[in-house]
């Protein structure tokens, strides 16, 4: 049984979908858990869910994509819980489109939450987390890193968090941070809920077992990649798709 009792852990983009899976699980095996979002009301409502439920939770109004608030973010957390053990990086947007129509808003937006997002909360992290000669930063990558029609950006900036994924654990081993990235592949949430029939059952007919994934999948995974089992695990990036990527 995974215990994370007596840790502190931020989770951005968890007002929903599989960021709210992500703080529901490691709020249920006992972390401290600030839920980040863009959208307040969001966040909000998650916390307040956790929190009926017994669990130690918290908000925060977050856009990764401004430095200024990300480091805040990091330092108001510290201050209020005394340290950081556990970050991850699950804020993200898509702004699909083939390329050569692709307008430079498209580019910079997705690059600004996904990539540089990630960059802005992981820096002050990092920090911290040499300091204590101890911490855990999960960030969420995508199937799609490795290219999918129409997100020329999508794909870039995923692909650039398993790059920053690899080169912070390499800089970061020897301080006892652990750095790695899960890739979820087709996962039943809101937003994917929302394609048309046909496009749900093709992207169906390419996962090996047969069915789509749900948020508590991938948010297994990363609970285990933040408790002290996880502790020799660096630099990896996890498929947890079924087998859709084999």
């Amino acid at each position: 049984m995974i215990d994370l009792s007596g840790k502190t852990a931020i989770i951005t983009g968890s007002g929903r979908g599989i960021g709210k899976g992500i703080a529901t699980k490691l709020a249920e095996l006992g972390a401290e858990v600030t839920i980040c979002d863009v959208n307040e009301d969001l966040a909000a409502n998650t916390a307040r869910e956790l929190i009926d439920k017994g669990l130690e939770a918290d908000f925060y109004k977050l856009n990764v994509s401004d430095t200024a608030e990300a480091r805040e973010c990091i330092e108001s957390v510290i201050r209020k819980r005394g340290k950081l053990d556990i970050v991850v990086n699950n804020a993200g947007i898509n702004r699909d489109g083939t390329l050569h129509k692709m307008d430079r808003k498209q580019w910079d937006d997705v690059i600004a939450v996904n990539l540089t997002g990630t960059f802005n909360m992981m820096q002050p992290a990092s920090v911290h987390m040499r300091g204590r000669k101890y911490g855990r930063i999960i960030n969420i990558s995508s199937a799609s890193w490795l290219g999918n029609f129409g997100q020329a950006n999508y794909a870039a900036s995923k692909a650039g968090v398993v790059g920053l994924t690899k080169t912070a654990a390499r800089e970061l081993g020897k301080y006892e941070v652990t750095v790695n990235a899960i890739c979820p592949g087709f996962i039943d949430t809101d937003m994917t809920r929302g394609v048309p029939d046909k496009v749900w059952d093709t992207m169906i007919s390419k996962i090996a077992m047969g069915r789509a994934g749900q948020p508590e999948d991938v948010a297994n995974t990363i609970a285990f990649l933040a408790s002290d089992a996880a502790s020799y695990i660096t630099g990896e990036v996890i498929n947890v798709g079924g087998g859709m990527v084999l």
